[in-house]
C-alpha cells in the first residue's frame, strides 16, 4: 500500500511540475515580448505596451484552451483526431486560396484585426491524428505499411505548407511524424529510405528557390554579405556578445531599437541573452529543458498508447523548435522562421503551444488516477518507447495482440 501512495504520490507530483513549468514559460515569455517588443510599438504609432497587452489576451485565451485540454476525456480526444484533421487541411487549403501574404508568404487567415495561422494548428493535430491512427493499427493489423497508407493526411498537409510557402514550418511537422513512426517501430531498413529520401527532397527544395539558396549560403558565410542575408544573424550575434556574462539589463537592449529585425519574434533569444546575459540565456534553456524532461517522463508513465505516442510527438515539437530557433539565433542553423516556442510574439502558436501542454497535463492526470500494474503486467501492457519487434506471424496471433504490442516486421501473404 505504501509503495501503491509513493508512484501516485510521483506522478501528482510529475502533473504539478507541468503545470509549474507552464506557469514560468508564460510569465517569462510576458516579460520578453514587453521588453522586445517596445521600440517597434513605437514605431507603429501605439503605445509602448501594446504588443505586450496583446500578448496578455492571448495567453488567456490560450490558458482556457489549456485548462479545457487537462480535462478532457480520453475518448473525446481520439474521437477529434480526424475532425481535426479534416478541418486543419481544409484551412491550410484556404490558405493556398484566400489567405494573407507577409514578408513573402501567404501563412494567414484574416478576420478583421485578427489572424490565423493554420499551420500552427497543423503541428498538434499532426500529432493528435498520428497518435490515433498508429495506435488503431497496431491493434488490428499492425503492419508498418497500413500505418504509412493512414499518414497520408500529415504528408499532405505538410505538402500544403511547403506551398505557402514555409519550408521551416513543414520541416517539423515531417520530422516530428517521423519520429513518431520511429517510437512506433517501424523497420530500420525503412529508416534509412525514407531518411535519405526526406534529406535528399529537403536539399533539392532548399536550393531551388533563390532566397532559400541565399539563406542557406548566409548561414554558412554570413560575413560574405553583411548588409543583405546575414544581416540578422550577425546583429544577433552582436547582441548576444553584448549582454556578457549578466546583461546590459532589463529593458536596456540596442539591438531592439532598429538593429535586429523581428527582435520580438524568431530572434526574442537574442534579446535575453543581451539584456540577462549568459546567465540570463542559460536560465531559459534550463527551463525548456525541464519541460522537455517532464515530457519524456509524462509519455513514460502514460497509461495507453495513444497517450504514450501523443506526449512523445508533442516533447519532440516543442524540443525540435527550441533547438532549431536557438541554433538559428547563434548562427549554427539557417534561418528558417521557426518561433522559440512560448517566448517569441505570436498568438496562434502560444494558443496552440498551450493546448498541446494541457494534453501533456491531460496524459499525466490519467496516468495518476490508473491503477497500479502488477510487475508481470508491466511487460505486456506498456511498451518501450523504442519497441523490440515481435516475432509472431500468424493472422490468429497478430489479432489478439494487445493494445500496446509493437509493429511487426513482415510482409502480408499474398491469398
Amino acid at each position: 500500500m505504501a509503495r501503491r501512495a509513493k508512484q501516485i504520490g510521483s506522478v501528482n507530483v510529475l502533473e504539478r511540475s507541468l503545470v509549474a513549468v507552464t506557469i514560468v514559460l508564460v510569465i517569462v515569455g510576458m516579460i520578453a515580448v514587453g521588453s522586445a517588443s517596445g521600440p517597434q510599438s513605437v514605431a507603429n504609432g501605439s503605445s509602448i505596451w501594446s504588443f505586450m497587452m496583446r500578448d496578455v489576451l492571448y495567453v488567456l485565451v490560450g490558458l482556457g484552451g489549456f485548462m479545457l485540454a487537462c480535462r478532457m476525456p480520453t475518448r473525446s480526444l481520439a474521437r477529434l483526431a480526424a475532425p481535426a484533421m479534416v478541418v486543419s487541411l481544409g484551412l491550410l487549403a484556404v490558405v493556398e486560396l484566400m489567405g494573407t501574404s507577409t514578408m513573402g508568404g501567404q501563412r494567414w487567415l484574416s478576420f478583421s484585426s485578427f489572424s490565423f495561422q493554420p499551420s500552427e494548428l497543423f503541428k498538434l493535430t499532426a500529432c493528435l491524428y498520428l497518435a490515433v491512427t498508429i495506435a488503431r493499427v497496431e491493434r488490428s493489423s499492425r503492419h508498418w505499411m497500413d500505418i504509412l497508407k493512414w499518414s497520408a493526411p500529415v504528408a499532405l498537409g505538410a505538402g500544403l505548407i511547403f506551398l505557402e510557402p514555409d519550408m521551416g514550418t513543414a520541416s517539423v511537422v515531417l520530422l516530428v511524424s517521423f519520429g513518431m513512426l520511429i517510437l512506433a517501430g517501424m523497420p530500420r531498413t525503412s529508416i534509412r529510405f525514407l531518411s535519405l529520401l526526406g534529406l535528399g527532397a529537403l536539399g533539392v527544395f532548399a536550393i531551388a528557390a533563390p532566397y532559400r539558396r541565399q539563406r542557406l549560403l548566409s548561414f554558412l558565410h554570413p560575413g560574405a554579405d553583411p548588409n543583405g542575408a546575414g544581416y540578422q544573424v550577425l546583429q544577433a550575434k552582436i547582441g548576444l556578445g553584448a549582454g556578457k556574462w549578466t546583461g546590459l539589463g532589463f529593458g536596456n537592449s540596442r539591438e531592439k531599437w532598429g538593429l535586429l529585425p523581428n527582435a520580438h519574434t524568431d530572434f526574442i533569444f537574442a534579446i535575453i541573452g543581451e539584456e540577462f546575459g549568459l546567465i540570463g540565456s542559460i536560465l531559459v534553456l534550463g527551463i525548456f529543458f525541464w519541460l522537455i524532461t517532464l515530457g519524456i517522463q509524462t509519455a513514460r508513465r502514460a497509461p495507453d498508447r495513444e497517450s504514450q505516442l501523443l506526449a512523445s510527438g508533442i516533447t519532440l515539437w516543442l524540443a525540435l523548435e527550441t533547438i532549431i530557433n536557438v541554433a538559428s539565433v547563434v548562427g549554427w542553423w539557417p534561418v528558417t522562421g521557426i518561433p522559440l516556442p512560448f517566448l517569441s510574439y505570436g498568438g496562434t502558436s502560444l494558443i496552440i503551444n498551450l493546448l498541446a501542454l494541457g494534453l501533456l497535463v491531460n496524459v499525466a492526470r490519467r496516468a495518476t488516477t490508473a491503477p497500479r500494474e502488477t510487475p508481470a503486467s508491466v511487460t505486456t501492457a506498456r511498451a518501450p518507447l523504442r519497441p523490440r519487434y515481435a516475432s509472431a506471424t500468424s493472422t490468429a496471433q497478430r489479432r489478439g495482440a494487445t493494445a500496446h504490442t509493437p509493429l511487426v516486421r513482415e510482409r502480408r501473404r499474398k491469398p
